[in-house]
């Protein structure tokens, strides 16, 4: 969440230059959707193939423009990258713009999630994808060790931050504090110390993960320079303002009076829907830090999955394109599918359980709700970032100003990598004892947790190199067994 500091001001764009013409809405629809296939690598991936392409090569936004609008997208909960799309696509062609290019951007991810995460609930039993998994297992938690590594040598530039990641760790370790109860008492020592003492709450100077680079064309001027003036309907305008609030209104209590009218108040579909409505508010951080929060409420208060199909669910999400967050559509596609599974009778249940011929039989009455799950928990995570962006984006244009992190934000960045190292430490629990305390260690996973570390934080191997590499080492530990060289 440290916020990217504009260049110097660039001089003025020369008047000889060629005009540069309008984008068609087509042309960046199909942008968008081409972004939304190959957005791997993480907020820090998919903001530099934007910047590469929408300020270098296509030349739509100004390096200043796009760094005012991408630390507007990293104070905002939710995911930078999806919002910062949403945002630019709403800046060139309005809300239609933003609609389809924060869509687009997540669609791809959405319905290959939906596709793997149908694969591993009806075959993840199977003695292949089982091995597979348990060697992504580690490698998964090696990745949350990495995220809170490097956002923590970013951000704890003090000893009073460094003290504040470590409050948060021990109330969620130890304590078993809420999440929000977490961020909202970081949220008000920001306040109170950046009011006392500032210096310590303000951002940190080293860089983030924002583009610097000023490779830009000189030749051709942005569409959206440093200059240029603000679209009209991008201008703040209290009608339009009342308009988006009640259409984000309408988006948000017509589904939730849909999916409770199928299930009830208390039914699965509108549980998710509020739950998950909840974590898009306080997803500052990233996924790696709300993850806990959702762990919290999926795995250990309403048990719509296990610790064990949370890392797994993980997992499939780093192979995916788009923003990490969309682990939850796994997470709502494996709790429709465990209670629908729970309903069915036990000749059923065993069968899909086992991964036997009958298991797609068995499958397609686990299935519908499964989907509806996964495209509620979606829906709902979702809504609040196209909302902030649509409703705010026209006071982020009027003040064209560096926006900086106050106090409360730099402490709740802070509390952030507390909350990723307890992530960490839960997810490593589960690897290290498969069966729970009382079981036995698995030193096999150690080695494993420990080289993806090494091979993360000091060979600086990209993440889905080392999902790859640890799916082989899966199969190839299974490929063992079944030649009897492994027991």
């Amino acid at each position: 969440m440290t916020l990217a500091t504009p260049p110097p001001e660039p001089a003025a764009e020369s008047s000889a230059a060629p005009a540069q013409r309008p984008v068609l809405f087509a042309e960046a629809a199909r942008y968008w959707l081409e972004l939304g296939l190959i957005s791997f690598g993480g907020p820090a991936g998919q903001v530099a193939l934007m910047h590469s392409e929408v300020v270098e090569r296509r030349r739509w936004l100004s390096e200043r423009r796009f760094l005012h609008a991408l630390n507007y997208a990293m104070v905002l909960p939710g995911p930078e990258a999806q919002q910062l799309a949403t945002y630019i696509g709403w800046l060139m062609h309005g809300i239609p713009g933003g609609l389809v290019a924060g869509s687009l951007f997540i669609l791809p991810s959405l319905l290959l999630l939906l596709l793997l995460s149908a694969v591993y609930a009806i075959w993840g039993q199977l003695p292949l994808l089982v091995s597979v998994f348990w060697a992504l297992k580690p490698a998964v938690t090696a990745i949350v060790m990495q995220a809170a590594w490097r956002l923590g040598r970013r951000t704890l530039h003090n000893p009073v931050l460094l003290a504040l990641a470590v409050l948060a760790f021990g109330g969620l370790t130890l304590l078993r504090l809420p999440f929000p109860v977490i961020l909202l008492t970081a949220a008000v020592i920001g306040w109170l110390g950046g009011r006392w003492r500032p210096q310590l709450f303000s951002p940190s100077r080293q860089a983030g993960h924002a583009p610097t680079s000023t490779t830009a064309s000189a030749e051709r001027p942005p569409l959206h320079g440093d200059a240029t003036p603000t679209p009209a309907h991008a201008r703040f305008d209290r009608r339009r303002l009342a308009l988006i609030l009640l259409a984000g209104l309408a988006a948000l209590a017509l589904p939730l009076a849909l999916v409770s009218g199928m299930g009830g108040w208390d039914g699965l579909l509108a549980t998710m829907a509020r739950f998950f409505s909840r974590v898009a508010v306080f997803s500052f951080g990233g996924a790696y830090a709300v993850l806990p929060y959702v762990a919290q409420g999926a795995v250990e208060q309403h048990q719509w999955l296990s610790a064990s199909q949370m890392i797994d669910g993980l997992a499939l999400g780093e192979t995916t394109p788009g923003p990490l967050i969309m682990v939850v559509t796994f997470v709502g596609f494996m709790g429709g599918w465990n209670t629908a599974l729970a309903h069915l009778s036990a000749d059923a249940a065993t069968s899909l359980a086992a991964g036997t011929a009958t298991s797609l039989a068995a499958a397609a009455t686990a299935l519908p709700l499964a989907v509806a799950a996964g495209l509620t928990v979606t829906w709902f995570t979702f809504l609040p970032s196209f909302l902030l962006i649509l409703a705010g984006g026209p006071l982020v244009e009027a003040s064209r100003e560096d926006i900086r992190l106050s106090g409360p934000l730099t402490a709740i960045t802070a509390a952030v990598v507390g909350v990723i190292a307890n992530l960490a430490v839960f997810f490593a629990g589960h690897v290290l004892w498969p069966d729970g305390a009382g079981g036995g260690f698995d030193p096999a996973a150690l080695a494993l947790m420990v080289a993806a570390a090494v091979a993360l934080l000091r060979w600086r191997w990209p993440v889905l190199r080392l999902i790859l590499t640890a799916a082989l080492i899966g199969a190839g530990r299974q490929l063992a067994v079944w030649a009897g060289l492994l027991g």
